[in-house]
């Protein structure tokens, strides 16, 4: 035994079983109070960055600056500051960036109004407004000190600072910064590793598995009883690029290899849901059944169960997954909680066939495709041109 572990082993035997309630709060206090601290510094580190570019913007476009004046600051800095990094001319270039991006005239900033009020004329406004309401509902006080930092009397505006881009790291915003283009896709992002808390890996991973252009686009075949949900929710196609499958995997092979990489998974279906279980087992009269994936989603309220089927949609799958939610709600629900809700992840279908099978069904059912490899992202971007061309068109 490592001497850490022995040493740990000794202090849990010093613990008397009552005292630990008691204690958890004080771990929690202090990890509160470190969040805060945490979050503190960032703000001030977003800030700095923030009036650095701002500076240097307003100087290179009054003409002031150029090339060469810039590359002198960045040596100034290090001579004055030698420990300081990010303040190369790379570095001030992207704070130069930065500020340019999210500035009060910029697109962003007036993009972000619109949502805020919901005006913004975009065919599908609720995949992005639905997400920045549920980002900001934790989100929603003006920080003073951004405040007084930014001498601004537009209290939107300070509000757009404090709550939205103070509120992920420096490298979450230069990464959103290198690999988006529209101010919808950079916002989009912003609120989503807000919203979920991602952490760099994981943003990375969202950005190159085209999360955007996937929600934009996705019209996953739902029952009438889904109509209400908001469609951020879920996805069509989902992606699993990390799953390492026989080029046939069987259904069994596919739902092991999606346990074992259960976090990668839970970051594609979304961080409200909780695991519950795989081939959840559910009696019903003197037969025993078992399901393949039970999530619990804390925003719904309700069970979620995702059947995998490693073929295209046949009508029969509605028949079983309807039987299994009928089971649930009977069964596993508690009476506070919402109706089970039921996704069939299939490999491949037939929007036809589909909606022809989901016209009379009454359980919350989704079917929606699900890839073992990245979609080309140029081929996603090239849709999203062509739909905004149509809406451009259609005004």
């Amino acid at each position: 035994m490592k001497p850490e572990n022995s040493k740990k082993q000794k202090i849990k035997k010093e613990i008397k079983t009552d005292r630990i309630f008691e204690f958890e709060n004080i771990i929690q206090l202090i990890q509160e109070s470190r969040n805060r601290a945490f979050s503190k510094v960032n703000e001030e580190l977003i800030m700095l960055n923030y009036h650095v570019g701002k500076i240097v913007s307003s100087k290179v476009a009054a003409g002031g600056w150029g090339d060469g004046t810039v590359n002198e600051l960045a040596y100034f800095i290090i001579l004055k500051m030698p420990g300081l990094s990010g303040f190369n001319r790379r570095g001030l270039y992207r704070m130069k960036l930065f500020y340019e991006t999210y500035s009060p005239d910029s697109e962003c900033y007036n993009v972000w109004l619109n949502y805020k009020d919901n005006q913004l004329n975009f065919s599908k406004k609720t995949s992005l407004t639905t997400i920045f309401e549920i980002a900001n509902k934790s989100n929603n006080q003006i920080v003073s000190s951004v405040m007084t930092q930014l001498q601004s009397s537009d209290k939107q505006y300070a509000e757009f600072m404090s709550t939205v881009i103070t509120q992920i790291s420096w490298t979450h915003h230069l990464m959103i910064l290198s690999k988006t283009k529209t101010s919808e896709e950079k916002l989009f992002y912003i609120l989503l590793s807000l919203n979920e808390k991602l952490s760099l890996r994981e943003l990375e991973r969202q950005l190159n598995s085209s999360v955007f252009e996937r929600t934009l686009f996705a019209k996953p075949t739902i029952s009438t009883k889904m109509a209400q949900l908001p469609d951020i929710l879920f996805k069509d196609p989902y992606i699993f690029e990390f799953l390492d499958l026989p080029d046939r995997p069987t259904e069994t092979e596919l739902e092991k290899a999606l346990i074992l990489n259960l976090k990668k998974f839970i970051l594609e279906i979304g961080k409200g849901f909780t695991y519950m279980g795989s081939q959840y087992r559910l009696q019903v009269g003197n037969k025993d059944y078992h399901t393949d994936l039970l999530f619990y989603h804390r925003d719904l309220q309700c069970l979620v169960l995702f059947e995998l089927k490693i073929q295209e949609f046949e009508p029969e799958f509605i028949g079983k997954l309807n039987f299994y939610l009928e089971a649930l709600d009977r069964d596993v629900k508690r009476l506070n909680e919402n109706p089970s809700i039921g996704i069939l992840l299939c490999k491949g279908k037939d929007s036809e066939v589909v909606e022809y099978s989901m016209a009379r069904n009454i359980s919350p059912a989704i079917v929606a495709d699900y890839e073992t490899k990245l979609i080309d992202k140029k081929t996603l971007s090239n849709k999203l041109h062509q739909l905004t061309q149509q809406l451009t068109h259609l005004k």
